[in-house]
């Protein structure tokens, strides 16, 4: 099986080397190209073929949002997995309405980001849940992380279910049998103290 193509795109010289250097811990990924923002991206698009862009969510001349446009109009089927900050919630909302392929705070774990990666490869939308609640909060502050003794895989189902996405959207997105996301559903129910799936969606959406 090849290699994941990867073009990094960060207007930040050491942040784009530190980003290839876990990237290349991975053998299945390669780093097929650097850019220092959007428009050089998509020049090199063309060129390195990558099969996902990992991008800084802000940068000069185009940022992260502008970048996402334009491969939906001149890439379509290039997934955009954007880094972003709890300080970037009305960015955030406006990528998710562009079709970004995904969103993950940039202090994600090397782990996280490689299996991150593969996820969206494989059609499959990536939220880390603090991105969705600040993100669909009302006043965009940062809200607490989710409780520590949530699975991984009920995280990634409380991001989408703090979008109001439905469980069959959530198990098609997330590459998961429909049992298993009602199964993370009850369990975020119980976990999270709530009765309903309603009440559980706003307190996901709004951090509080």
């Amino acid at each position: 099986m090849s290699a994941i193509r990867v073009l990094v795109v960060d207007d930040q010289e050491l942040l784009r080397r530190g980003l290839r250097m876990i990237l290349e811990t991975d053998s299945g990924v390669e780093v097929v190209g650097e850019a220092e923002d959007g428009s050089r991206a998509l020049a090199l698009i063309p060129t390195v073929r990558p099969d996902i862009v990992l991008a800084d969510a802000r940068m000069p001349v185009l940022d992260g949002l502008g970048l996402v446009r334009e491969c939906a109009r001149h890439h379509p089927g290039l997934p955009v997995l954007a880094l972003t900050t709890f300080d970037d919630a009305e960015l955030v909302r406006s990528l998710l309405e562009a079709g970004a392929a995904g969103f993950l705070l940039k202090d994600v774990s090397a782990d996280r980001l490689l299996d991150s990666i593969r996820q969206v490869v494989n059609s499959a939308l990536v939220i880390d849940p603090r991105v969705a609640r600040v993100a669909l909060s009302r006043d965009g502050n940062a809200a607490p992380p989710l409780s520590a003794e949530l699975t991984q895989t009920e995280q990634a189902v409380a991001g989408l279910l703090a979008l109001g996405l439905p469980n069959a959207e959530i198990a098609a997105r997330l590459h998961l049998a429909h049992g298993t996301v009602k199964n993370a559903v009850s369990a975020l129910l119980r976990k999270l103290g709530h009765s309903d799936r309603t009440s559980l969606a706003l307190e996901l959406a709004r951090g509080k």
